[in-house]
C-alpha cells in the first residue's frame, strides 16, 4: 500500500468519525431552556395561610460529557389574587389592598445546581418523577438530583440564612410527539418551607445540541 493510499484511508476515517459525532449530537440534545409558571400551595405544611405565591422564572440545564448535569433557575415570585382573598375573610387584619406596590411581597429567586446525578427515564422508572398529574402523561425524558443552592432577592433567603442548600430534584420529560416538554422542580428543606414540597411544573423550549456559552 503506497502512501497516497494509506493518506486517503485516514481521510475517510476521520470524516466517517466526525460525520458520526455530528450525528450524534443532533440526535441526543445537551442543552435545554425553558419557562417557570405555577403556584405554591395556600397552606404551609402547619396548615397554616401563606400563599399561594405565583412563580414566573425561565431556566436552563446543560448536560455534560462527564455523564452529570448542570441547572439554573431565575424565579419572581408574589402573592397571588387567591391570598387576598384569603385575608378579606379574616375579621383581623383588615384586608389589604391588592393594588398597593409593594403590598404583594415581590421577590427574586436565583437557583442553581452544579454536578448533579443524571438519571434517563423509561416506562420501568418513570414513576421516579411527579408525572402522573399530567393528563396524557409523559413518557420519556432524563431526572437530575443533587443539592442547590438558593438565593433570596440576591442574597440569602429567610429559609436559609447562612447559605444553606436545598435537596432539588428536576425532571424533564417528554411524549412521542415532543420528546422534552414538560419539567417539574421539587424542593427539599429547607426551600420546601417556601416553595412547597409539590412539583413545581414549567415547560421545554427547543432543545439545542450545541451551545456556545457551557457555563449554565
Amino acid at each position: 500500500m503506497n502512501c497516497k493510499t494509506v493518506c486517503c484511508a485516514i481521510c475517510r476515517f476521520i470524516l466517517v468519525v466526525a460525520v458520526t459525532g455530528a450525528l450524534a449530537q443532533a440526535q441526543n440534545p445537551r442543552h435545554f431552556s425553558g419557562i417557570i409558571d405555577d403556584f405554591t400551595p395556600a397552606h404551609d405544611a402547619k396548615g397554616n395561610p401563606s400563599g399561594p405565591w405565583v412563580m414566573h422564572g425561565e431556566w436552563h440545564l446543560a448536560l455534560k460529557d462527564s455523564g452529570l448535569a448542570n441547572f439554573s433557575a431565575a424565579l419572581t415570585m408574589e402573592d397571588s389574587d387567591y391570598w387576598f382573598v384569603q385575608n378579606a375573610n379574616r375579621v383581623t387584619p383588615p384586608p389589604p389592598n391588592p393594588d398597593t406596590p409593594g403590598v404583594r411581597t415581590p421577590h427574586t429567586h436565583h437557583i442553581s445546581m452544579e454536578g448533579a446525578q443524571v438519571t434517563w427515564l423509561d416506562s420501568s422508572n418513570m414513576s421516579q418523577c411527579p408525572t402522573s398529574s399530567y393528563v396524557p402523561d409523559t413518557t420519556t425524558g432524563f431526572m437530575i438530583t443533587g443539592p442547590a443552592s438558593v438565593t433570596g432577592n440576591g442574597g440569602f433567603p429567610p429559609f436559609a440564612p447562612t447559605g444553606q442548600q436545598s435537596q432539588l430534584q428536576v425532571c424533564i420529560t417528554g411524549g412521542s410527539q415532543v420528546e422534552f416538554s414538560n419539567i417539574t422542580l421539587v424542593f427539599g428543606a429547607p426551600a420546601s418551607g417556601h416553595f412547597g414540597s409539590q412539583p413545581i411544573n414549567g415547560a421545554v423550549r427547543a432543545p439545542k445540541p450545541h451551545h456556545d456559552d457551557d457555563a449554565h
